[in-house]
């Protein structure tokens, strides 16, 4: 072909393109012979041929067997085994050396089962109940759970006339109290909650003499021997008595057997509590009477009537000298009535706060919770609805009040229940005097807590507080009054505390 010819093929090309690069026209409607021209215009479309992908196969067995044997690749092989075994080792050492350096937990002390909440006495049953009888406590024992409650101690509900032991008799619910099968309501609705049932068979509990006369104990232990078997198979938990002092004195032998039927017991059956009450006073008589009837807990009058500085004095001498397993800790009872009525209203928060976190037992009279006092009777009537409407002025305070003192009691006896240090953590005092304590709870590795008391009516005291042990600073858990609020940090060396005020704080162990 010629050189013409290219160059006329050249611009037949040219002028193709540079027709496609024209305005489209189109014919309008209606009008022959304009031609509208469209405002696009075509372009040159451009596509993208992809290039092909290469995809890498890698190696195949044989370059790679062939690779592997190289003495290159031999030597890395071992260098990374090598630093994996030392590095295994050494992790291995590491935690070796972590656990026998870190501090061991102590173990738990031996516990029972009224070791790890309150006690609660409801001497009469009608009275603590709305409706009469025992199927009426049965109806509150939710309630009880609700302050976190382990035991309940009831009645005496046997039959027995006043100095009459010939009336005795220990198998039979009163009339008035309520039937066996009610009874048995109440020990399942219990049971059901993890509260255990304690009985008080105090025999001669309307007269004088728990134990009647002289001449009657000898039949009246006899009677009771028999008895105890007979509540045990109907799954009460154990038994509380007043006088136990008198009648392991006077007939011991038969007291022996009475521990013997109480605390055989085969293996795995739930341990059953002998519990004692006696009007000693003092540390020294306490601790008597305790090693000579073998009883598991003991109630007295330790803590009553008692000045701080000797409240001290009693509880460091019991703490020092018995496990505080069997140390029982209460101001009120059956017979000696009601906390407040006891202490007054206004320390009512004060000893529920001492009470509970004693190392020890509590035990509390019913209404203590609430701050139920005794008028005409040492047997008042439970107060439960603390939010009725119709009443006047002065009962919607004292209600509220009540209800004030039950928050309190439930939230330090849930804290209680969930803290080792309160629960069986060791007791640490750290001030006293005629007016003021104050000591820690400790267990092992667990938070600390610092209770201080004021019982002064007038006079602010600061405490200062030195020890190895305690912080600049702990945070208020509760507080008595509204001087402090939780979460609020104080310098523990110069601990104000306001006139009745008591403080729980707490701080974390450091080893």
């Amino acid at each position: 072909m010629s050189n013409a010819s290219k160059v006329d093929l050249n611009d037949v090309e040219l002028n193709e393109v540079e027709l496609e690069k024209q305005p489209m026209t189109v014919r309008e409607s209606g009008n022959n012979d304009g031609i509208s021209p469209v405002t696009e215009k075509n372009g040159i479309v451009k596509v993208k041929i992809p290039e092909e992908e290469i995809k890498f196969t890698g190696l195949s067995k044989e370059e790679l067997l062939k690779v592997a044997g190289t003495p290159g690749w031999v030597k890395v092989r071992w260098a990374l085994l090598i630093l994996f075994w030392l590095g295994w080792i050494g992790m291995l050492a590491g935690a070796i050396a972590i656990i026998v350096q870190a501090p061991r937990c102590k173990p738990i002390p031996e516990m029972n089962w009224w070791n790890y909440g309150p006690l609660y006495l409801i001497g009469d049953v009608n009275s603590f109940t709305k409706s009469p009888g025992l199927q009426g406590l049965a109806n509150k024992i939710e309630k009880m759970d609700e302050l976190k409650i382990k035991g309940l101690v009831i009645g005496p509900v046997h039959v027995s006339t006043a100095d009459e032991h010939r009336d005795l008799r220990l198998n039979d619910i009163s009339s008035e109290t309520g039937t066996l099968e009610e009874f048995k309501n109440v020990i399942q609705a219990a049971h059901k909650r993890g509260i255990y049932v304690v009985l008080d068979l105090t025999p001669n509990y309307k007269g004088s003499e728990p134990w009647f006369t002289n001449e009657a104990v000898n039949t009246t232990v006899v009677q009771l021997k028999s008895s105890l078997i007979h509540w045990l198979k109907e799954g009460v938990d154990g038994f509380l008595f007043y006088g136990v002092e008198k009648v392991s004195t006077e007939v011991p032998s038969l007291w022996r057997d009475v521990e013997v039927i109480i605390h055989n017991q085969t293996e795995g059956e739930t341990k059953k509590v002998l519990i004692g009450i006696t009007d000693q006073s003092s540390p020294d008589d306490i601790a008597a009477v305790l090693n000579s009837t073998g009883v598991d807990l003991l109630l007295s009058g330790a803590l009553r009537s008692k000045s701080a500085l000797e409240i001290a004095h009693t509880v460091d001498r019991l703490y020092s000298t018995h496990n505080q397993s069997q140390l029982a800790w209460n101001i009120g009872g059956r017979i000696t009535g009601h906390l407040s009525s006891l202490v007054g209203l206004v320390h009512v928060k004060l000893w529920q706060l001492l009470l509970l976190t004693l190392p020890g037992t509590p035990v509390f009279n019913y209404g203590d919770e609430i701050g139920l006092q005794d008028k005409s009777t040492k047997y008042p009537a439970m107060v439960w609805n603390l939010s009725s409407q119709d009443i006047n002025e002065t009962s919607k305070r004292e209600l509220e009040k009540m209800g004030s003192f039950r928050a309190f009691f439930k939230a330090v006896s849930e804290k209680r229940m969930k803290e080792r240090s309160l629960q069986h953590g060791e007791y640490l005092p750290l001030f006293n005097s005629t007016t003021a304590l104050a000591y820690v709870r400790r267990w092992d590795q667990n938070e600390r807590y610092l209770i201080a008391l004021n019982w002064h009516s007038n006079d602010t005291i600061t405490l200062h507080l030195k020890h190895a042990e305690l912080p600049e600073q702990a945070t208020v858990v509760f507080s008595t009054t509204s001087k402090m609020a939780s979460g609020d940090l104080l310098h523990l060396a110069a601990l104000k505390l306001e006139p009745e005020q008591g403080v729980m704080l707490k701080f974390p162990y450091t080893s």
